[in-house]
């Protein structure tokens, strides 16, 4: 525990520091979308990575927070903050709602049945025109403000996003080490054998669904209120993919595996441009080539490798 609180330390101190040498620049808004994209993938790898239960449908609970609170707000002049909390309520409690019959479901049934969800979701971002703005998007969102002091510039927005991102990280690292983290690790092994040491399976999938899905919206409201516009095509299919990769590529069952896999795909989006209508294509072959050679991630994978290398290397040195 003490190892785990010096590493939340130094993780916090790194992303205190991160901007300050970019001074404004590009790179910093950039980190904006990867504290958000991090949000994201820790909500998805709580309910993939540590309970076993795929969901092809968290661009949903994304685009519903974002489209919350930019309609509260623009539309209907709410206090964004107060617009904020009560949308990820009402988004955690619509998929507390629909948990309990979709959990149900396992394998790719579920997959289906997320990817439903989505799919509906984002079909109705695109026709509530008088609602949302359609295709076209919907626009005005007002920025975060404390008083006199509004969130208005890339940095500002910066420490806004990433202050709710340490937030939700240290509450992930507190559950998966509590009694709730290890039944769901006890579900993702064998839910039977979870169920009769006692361990209330169908409660806890639909919780942890539930958590993962306000913790989107949050990042969903926060997007808004940094982008001030957002249209449908943000809360797509494509969205979702992109956050399962990032969770398998960083580390399914890690919460750090979770923030590294934003990064790097948040990082790099100008070599996936590069393949324009294709970027699902590589998506999918990132995912087939990390499930084959490195079904743990990048958190797991790299140290491993380096144990499998360094033992030769001194056998070599010792021959030598």
């Amino acid at each position: 525990m003490k190892s785990d609180k010096i590493k939340f330390f130094i993780f916090c101190l790194v992303v205190l520091l991160a901007p300050l040498p970019l001074d404004g620049s590009y790179l910093t808004n950039v980190l904006v979308f990867v504290g958000v994209n991090s949000m994201l993938a820790l909500g998805l790898n709580l309910l993939l990575g540590f309970a076993g239960q795929i969901s092809l449908g968290q661009a949903a609970f994304f685009g519903l927070g974002a489209y919350g609170s930019g309609v509260l707000t623009s539309t209907y002049a709410f206090n964004p903050w107060v617009a904020m909390v009560a949308v990820a309520l009402a988004v955690a409690a619509f998929a507390f709602a629909i948990g309990f019959p979709v959990l149900r479901l396992k394998g790719h049934y579920l997959a289906m049945a997320t990817l439903g969800v989505g799919v509906i979701a984002n079909i109705t971002f695109n026709e509530t025109v008088d609602l949302t703005g359609g295709p076209s998007g919907l626009s005005g969102i007002p920025n975060l403000a404390i008083g006199s002091f509004t969130f208005d510039t890339d940095l500002k927005n910066y420490y806004l996003v990433w202050g709710f991102a340490l937030v939700m990280i240290l509450l992930a690292l507190n559950l998966v080490n509590s009694r709730f983290g290890r039944g769901l690790r006890a579900i993702h092994d064998s839910e039977v054998a979870a169920r009769v040491m006692g361990v209330n399976a169908r409660l806890m999938k639909v919780q942890v669904f539930t958590l993962s899905a306000f913790i989107s919206a949050i990042a969903g409201s926060l997007y808004c209120h940094v982008m001030t516009f957002i249209s449908p095509t943000s809360f797509s299919y494509h969205t979702s993919v992109e956050l399962l990769t990032m969770i398998v590529i960083g580390g399914l069952g890690s919460v750090y595996g979770s923030i590294l896999g934003a990064l790097l795909l948040t990082m790099l989006p100008e070599i996936l441009r590069t393949f324009q209508d294709y970027d699902i294509i590589v998506y999918g072959s990132l995912l087939i080539v990390m499930t084959i050679y490195m079904p743990g991630g990048l958190v797991k994978g790299v140290p491993a490798l380096f144990r499998r290398l360094t033992p030769k290397k001194a056998k070599e040195g010792a021959n030598a």
